[in-house]
């Protein structure tokens, strides 16, 4: 072996010409330890491969799961529409219900005892001021009407004697035939005579008047809406007993209606504004008005301040307690928006909108004015320039991304 090291040491140049014939020495690799070193080579060669492929696929996953994060995280903003605020409440009508009433409304009632004996008008007669409606018979107060000219005219004798004695007393006096005690006495006599005159003639006034009253009057131009009595019926006027209505009378050619205005809207009630009244019995039609005065104070319970409004009515197509609906032009109130009413949000926090600011929602409390329906004034809180989220969720809070889609354009004001 160690000779066989040697000769591989030298060249070939060197070796023995006279050796013995031997066969070149193989330095190739044995074909078994080829064969492994190949197995060697291939297997680093897999390896390597292998392991590109684990960390290109391991690289194309975490790409694709972050993707996939950046993706959802995107997907998570929820989309808005949101709107502009309206600069500027527009003007708007407020209509409220309400009930006419004739603008004089009265029973009417006798002032005399007696028995009817004929009435002239029945209900829905439209009668004149003046116009006699009934005649009463007072036996007894016309036997008390003649007793009390009887006795005016005892006392005017009476009277008119003392005042002859006064007056001869008087003359007597400057003769010295009478004394001066009687000349007083006899002016005394006279001036009594003359104060039971005058109150005779009181009571036969008195009685006078109340024989009047024995014909009923309308007291003013107007319709009977009652009529409580009949012929014969007894008539009571005194203090002790009821009275008995006669009549009831309305005038309406001019009708009051009562209208409880909310108190937000009370600053806006002035005499003088002229409402229109609608009701249902003429669609389409309106009557005109006129708000004549306010009682100027707030209804603690209601919170309502009560407005009086007066309609002509010279056709008499307004009926006295109808229903109707009276509109007031309320003018718009400065530095006030409007948005849409589904844009509000009630949180325990109060009444609040969502508002979009650089792509993120804020929760802007806010103060409501005037109710339109589908729109409310804001009269707090908003600027025109805000974006409003309209329809937005229950579980919007302050901070949370948001994406808009849409931004509807201002409207006039």
């Amino acid at each position: 072996m160690k000779g066989h090291d040697e000769m591989l040491l030298k060249a070939p140049e060197e070796w023995e010409p006279d050796a013995p014939h031997r066969a070149p020495p193989d330095f190739t690799v044995p074909p078994k330890r080829r064969r492994g070193r190949l197995g060697i080579f291939l297997a680093v060669i897999a390896v390597a491969l292998l392991g590109g492929g684990i960390y290109s696929g391991m690289r194309s996953r975490a790409a694709e799961e972050a993707t996939l994060a950046a993706s959802t995280d995107q997907a998570a903003v929820p989309f808005v529409d949101v709107v502009h605020p309206q600069a500027d409440a527009p003007d708007q009508e407020l209509s409220l219900p309400g009930q006419t009433t004739a603008f004089t409304d009265t029973p009417i009632y006798a002032r005399t005892n007696g028995y009817l004996t004929h009435w002239y008008f029945d209900i829905g007669a439209h009668v004149r001021k003046g116009q006699l409606l009934a005649q009463i018979e007072t036996p007894e107060l016309d036997e008390q009407l003649r007793q009390a000219q009887a006795d005016l005219t005892t006392s005017e004798a009476n009277a008119k004697l003392a005042g002859i004695t006064a007056a001869r007393t008087a003359n007597l006096l400057k003769t010295q035939s009478v004394s001066t005690q009687e000349r007083d006495n006899a002016a005394g006599a006279y001036a009594a005579d003359q104060a039971i005159v005058a109150s005779r003639q009181a009571d036969v006034a008195r009685l006078l008047e109340l024989q009047s009253y024995e014909k009923v009057y309308a007291p003013f131009d107007g319709v009977i809406t009652a009529r409580n009595t009949d012929v014969g019926d007894l008539i009571n006027a005194g203090a002790g007993a009821p009275s008995t209505q006669l009549f009831h009378m309305m005038a309406t050619s001019t009708l009051r209606i009562y209208v409880a205005v909310p108190e937000a809207n009370a600053p806006d009630m002035h005499a003088g504004a002229t409402p229109t009244v609608t009701l249902d019995e003429y669609p389409g039609q309106v009557f005109h008005g006129t708000l004549v005065r306010t009682d100027g104070s707030i209804n603690p319970i209601s919170r309502t301040l009560l407005v009086e409004v007066d309609v002509d009515n010279p056709g008499g197509l307004l009926l006295p307690g109808a229903y109707v609906f009276v509109h007031f032009e309320l003018p718009g109130r400065t530095r006030s928006v409007t948005i849409p009413s589904n844009a509000l949000l009630f949180r325990s926090a109060g009444l609040q909108v969502g508002v979009a600011r650089n792509g993120v929602a804020t929760l802007v409390p806010i103060t409501i004015g005037r109710d339109y329906g589908d729109r409310v004034e804001v009269t707090t809180g908003l600027q025109p320039d805000d974006q409003v989220i309209v329809n937005p969720s229950d579980s919007l809070v302050t901070g949370t991304a948001v994406r808009v889609t849409s931004s509807a354009p201002r409207e006039p004001a």
